[in-house]
């Protein structure tokens, strides 16, 4: 609708293989997108689609789509809720069957040919939406409604589409005039171009490096990392070598596992320069969005983006974020200077002499002194985490929770050899939707970990609930030889992470699919997520399903002990870290001024939550997709707010039973079906009984007993 067409929660673009190539036939060849799905649940027929079907079927339902709209406008009735409000809830079911197929494929399964026609796409959807929201016609109706709307019986669930839409005309530019429009429009149109830049340049800079390593180099790396290496390098032709690339987990492995200081300063300098020159640099593009923003603020009436975008979430204003942002700041300080004390003392006594830890060397520091100080080594506890014994043992939380069942159906296409797909049930037998499982790096899949949805969950008009299509995304080390996909307890936790997003959309139970599942207050929609992480600790959790690939054994009692104590690790560090990325995205959503040097800007952006000194050559901005080409500008702050929420969550589920089938009936009812159905602060308080504090997280993380 007028709402960003597409929601992806781990947000950015990408590349399809495994689709048809385009061909002159094909041009002929009816458009699958032209008539609904006749598939099993109707999912995606994903063999059947090719390049050429993505511009008309875009340009179709966009046609189809103004024609809803004129017809609203066009009524001779009078604006009511159902004539106006609903109509336009409904408006462009066929376009949005088509972008629910194609952003997801950008996400996880592109070629070039599909980045290109993405361009094309999102120029035609700036248009499309622009026009939408700078329709007279429809805003006097829209408004005409509001204005009315304590004449027409609404239950919450319509009291809030009518809020949230007019909301969005409003904040979106429908009351601008004259000249502010076609600024508005024209703006509009960059951003959206900018962004989908943004963030391919991101893929494709990633894409592109090849670092090669000799065997007196890799001491330390763990052995799974380096047999992919090896293959990578003996496939071109150099054997004995090893080549690497720096999609995430590769880095990862280096920085916390390699021996060699100058090979992790090599990665870590390539990695968080990335994207700062050359082809594919970011720097000038970012400040040109974040100046953009800007303009548009001010067009609507706001000084700052901040104070424009915030208006929807549970934080309101930037002073509510900065409040929650320096008071974490605050209570995690102490801590993180005793951490770094500690650190730099351990490795000082490790290396026989002082040093002064850099970016480089705290992943790699940090994991030697965990081992020392708890007997615990994460990739000691890869064997015990087998993938396939995880998604068993993921899966089985759901199951254990809310009585969910995944069968996996062969029936059901999907969109590359690794993904599966699977039918998700109730307890009683009910059918719930559809999930697909893609985990596994490629060089046609963004980085990082999301979920997205292919369609969404609402009712018809006949009461019909038209259940969800969902999935979960990730990059984690793909089996070599004979050795299956290992995971460490990061890779469970991410794992646990999307997979309460998927929750969150599977579960969902609502009339209107823009209040459906995910489309929650951005700093709302991390709860359910966040949650999830904090089985990853309870031994009651991993018994059920962490044993050995090979003998089947449990996980050892000094292993399971040193995961579970050593939880509270480097907390303040990894606060600091989030903290970091809260204050800089603020930053630059905060400016009243376009920003001239961005290497200056974010240096003293980040100072209040410096861990390190600044390194010559490495920014975050250039990379920082989920704020320059995702959803989260002027929003990142909401996973710290989300993680007050999830604190909170769990010290309910402690308190009662990890696996309490009544608590988590009440977290199923009143969080994870509703959606964005009702004020998430009233949800939340229904669910807990009070507001949360942030004293579960000091608890959680140690900074207070």
């Amino acid at each position: 609708m007028i709402k960003p067409l597409v929601k992806s929660l781990f947000i950015c673009s990408i590349v399809m293989t495994n689709i048809n190539e385009a061909s002159a036939a094909d041009n002929k060849a009816v458009n699958v997108f032209d008539t609904p799905f006749k598939t099993v649940h109707a999912t995606p027929p994903f063999k059947s689609i090719n390049n050429s079907m993505w511009i008309p079927a875009v340009d179709r339902g966009i046609k189809l789509a103004n024609q809803e709209i004129d017809a609203i406008v066009n009524q001779r009735s009078y604006p009511d809720f159902d004539n106006t409000i609903v109509a336009l809830e409904n408006v462009g079911r066929d376009l949005n069957r088509v972008l629910g197929v194609f952003y997801p494929l950008m996400s996880a399964n592109a070629d070039d040919e599909m980045m290109e026609i993405s361009l094309d796409i999102s120029r035609k959807l700036s248009e499309y939406s622009t026009a939408i929201i700078l329709n007279e016609g429809l805003w006097n109706k829209i408004s005409q409604v509001y204005d009315n709307r304590a004449k027409f019986n609404l239950t919450p669930e319509d009291s809030m589409l009518l809020q949230q839409t007019y909301d969005a005309f409003a904040l979106s530019g429908a009351k601008l005039q004259g000249e502010n429009r076609e600024k508005f429009k024209k703006l509009s149109n960059e951003l959206s171009e900018l962004t989908t830049k943004f963030g391919q340049n991101v893929l494709k800079e990633l894409n592109t490096y090849e670092i090669w390593l000799t065997p007196d180099q890799v001491k330390g790396i763990p052995q799974g990392t380096l047999n992919a290496a090896a293959e990578a390098a003996k496939a071109k032709g150099r054997d004995g070598e090893f080549l690497f690339g720096l999609d995430q987990p590769t880095y990862m492995a280096v920085m916390k596992y390699a021996d060699n200081r100058a090979v992790r300063e090599k990665f870590n300098k390539l990695y968080t320069s990335r994207n700062t020159k050359g082809e594919y640099n970011n720097i000038e593009i970012l400040k040109r969005i974040a100046d953009i923003r800007r303009q548009i603020a001010n067009l609507l009436g706001k000084e700052t983006y901040a104070d424009h975008s915030l208006t929807n979430t549970m934080a309101q204003n930037p002073t509510n974020v900065y409040n929650l942002l320096n008071q974490l700041k605050d209570a995690y300080a102490p801590a993180l200077k005793k951490e770094m004390d500690e650190l730099t003392a351990y490795a000082s006594e490790a290396l026989g002499e002082p040093i002064k830890l850099m970016p480089w060397d705290y992943s790699y520091w940090s994991n030697k002194h965990r081992q020392a100080k708890y007997a615990f080594d994460e990739e000691a506890l890869r064997p015990y985490f087998e993938l396939s014994n995880v998604v068993k043992g993921v899966f089985g939380l759901a199951t254990k929770l809310y009585g969910l069942q995944f069968t996996e159906n062969p029936d059901i296409e999907v969109y590359h050899a690794d993904v599966k797909a699977y039918d998700v049930t109730d307890a009683d037998g009910n059918f719930i939707g559809v999930l697909y499982t893609d985990f596994f790096p490629r060089a046609t899949k963004r980085p990082g970990a999301w979920m997205t949805n292919f369609k969404e969950q609402w009712h018809e008009e006949d009461g019909t609930d038209s259940r969800p299509v969902v999935s979960i995304v990730m990059n984690f080390t793909k089996p070599t030889g004979d050795t299956p996909s290992l995971l460490t307890p990061y890779e469970v936790e991410t794992f646990l992470h999307e997979f309460g997003h998927s929750l969150h959309g599977l579960l969902a139970s609502t009339k209107y699919k823009s209040l459906s599942g995910t489309n929650v207050y951005r700093d709302f929609v991390e709860l359910p997520s966040q949650f999830n992480e904090n089985y990853l600790t309870q031994k009651e959790f991993l018994d059920t399903f962490a044993r050995h690939y090979q003998t089947g054994e449990a996980i050892p009692e000094n292993l399971l002990n040193g995961l579970i104590t050593s939880s509270q690790y480097g907390a303040a560090y990894a606060c600091m870290r989030q903290l970091m990325f809260g204050f800089l995205d603020m930053a630059y959503h905060t400016t009243k001024a376009p920003v001239e040097d961005a290497v200056a800007f974010e240096i003293e952006a980040i100072k209040p939550v410096q861990i390190f000194e600044p390194v010559e050559g490495s920014l975050v901005a250039p990379q920082f997709s989920h704020i320059f080409s995702g959803g989260y500008a002027a929003g990142y702050y909401s996973y710290k707010w989300a993680e007050v929420l999830d604190a909170d969550a769990f010290s309910v589920f402690k308190q009662n039973g990890i696996f309490d089938r009544k608590t988590a009936d009440s977290f199923r009812t009143n969080v994870l079906m509703k959606g964005g159905t009702e004020n998430p602060a009233v949800l939340y308080r229904r669910f807990r009984g009070s507001d949360p504090s942030i004293d579960a997280l000091l608890r959680r993380d140690g900074i207070i007993k």
